[in-house]
């Protein structure tokens, strides 16, 4: 007599829960923080060890916190193989620019004033960068939920493709030009520690290093100092490049700006919404921490609105920083928040 095996259904795992198969995209990002409000303490050490307490201040004892963080989803829903490759495809496109470039000469065309600019404002820009990626990898440690988590490591990536970029940009234009000054990293650095105009940028980018709020790190990286970074470094920057002459520097920041900056934007605009479609009173948390930093933030684009209306054929300081202005505002609007100045 045959007998007759039930079939099975199909299961994932345990934390899975609902009646479909996850997507790639889920099944290597879902609950992966088991540790996010574990009892007694995050990890399997004492509660009273240092990294618990800290966790169980800065995490779970941040007011930017919702019942559930599970539901957040990257808009692009990379895994680390898709971010991988959409930014192999970006990469190639800036070597494929760089290679038509030099094959014209172009760095040995550029005036000395737009070279004395690079040097005194482009180039120190790696060091704000830096700190851009210092801050994505901080909220991506203590983000509650993976899905956070892996958007900011993919926002610190970005930020090292951009600071490669223009390291590589000090060493060809030093080569080129005969120029040993520009790819003199303690020339730059002393530029960002002594330069007058970087000071209110600095001040900035060094006390946002030191919100350790996991919701505060969140709120001043990428609702103040990222975006107003970006909209000088790159947009206001592709502006006096191409103004100069300098259609190669002017086409890597358009694309930084076109992809990284826009998934940044993206994946702010996708905490936001879910934090506050769960409970709406926390867009007043997130408009106090915006109104502490904004005084800093507003000093330093004022700084960065000198340092860029110094280049040849630049715009005013007011004007620029007029720019900078209206479309941070827009943005912050477009998130519900608003700049109370």
């Amino acid at each position: 007599m045959s007998q007759v095996r039930a079939r099975r259904r199909k299961a994932t795992w345990s934390l899975w829960t609902e009646r479909r198969m996850p997507s790639e995209y889920e099944a290597v990002t879902y609950r992966y923080h088991y540790h996010f409000r574990r009892e007694p303490a995050p990890f399997e050490l004492s509660p009273d060890w240092s990294i618990n307490q800290w966790y169980l201040k800065y995490r779970e004892g941040s007011a930017f916190n919702v019942d559930d963080w599970e539901g957040v989803r990257d808009p692009y829903r990379y895994t680390y193989r898709h971010y991988v490759a959409a930014r192999h495809e970006r990469e190639v496109y800036v070597d494929n620019l760089i290679d038509e470039f030099e094959r014209h000469d172009h760095d040995r065309s550029l005036d000395g004033a737009w070279l004395d600019f690079l040097g005194r404002v482009v180039l120190p820009a790696r060091f704000p960068l830096h700190a851009l990626q210092m801050s994505a990898a901080y909220v991506a440690k203590m983000a509650p939920s993976s899905f956070v988590t892996n958007m900011f490591h993919f926002q610190a990536g970005d930020e090292m493709r951009r600071i490669q970029r223009i390291a590589y940009l000090a060493k060809a234009l030093a080569l080129d030009n005969d120029r040993a000054d520009l790819a003199d990293s303690a020339k730059a650095r002393a530029t960002w520690e002594e330069d007058a105009d970087w000071q209110p940028v600095r001040e900035l980018v060094e006390k946002h290093l030191v919100a350790y709020d996991w919701g505060e790190a969140f709120a001043v990286r990428n609702l103040v100092v990222k975006p107003i970074l970006d909209e000088f470094v790159n947009v206001e920057g592709a502006r006096v490049a191409r103004a100069s002459g300098d259609e190669l520097l002017a086409l890597m920041l358009d694309d930084f700006q076109d992809h990284d900056t826009r998934y940044s934007r993206d994946a702010t605009r996708a905490v936001v919404d879910h934090a506050l479609g769960k409970n709406p009173e926390l867009r007043g948390v997130l408009q106090g921490w915006l109104d502490r930093w904004e005084p800093l933030g507003h000093a330093a684009a004022e700084g960065l609105a000198r340092l860029f209306a110094s280049a040849p054929k630049a715009d005013p300081a007011e004007a620029i920083l007029g720019r900078v202005g209206e479309r941070y505002a827009s943005w912050l609007g477009d998130l519900g928040l608003e700049l109370r100045r």
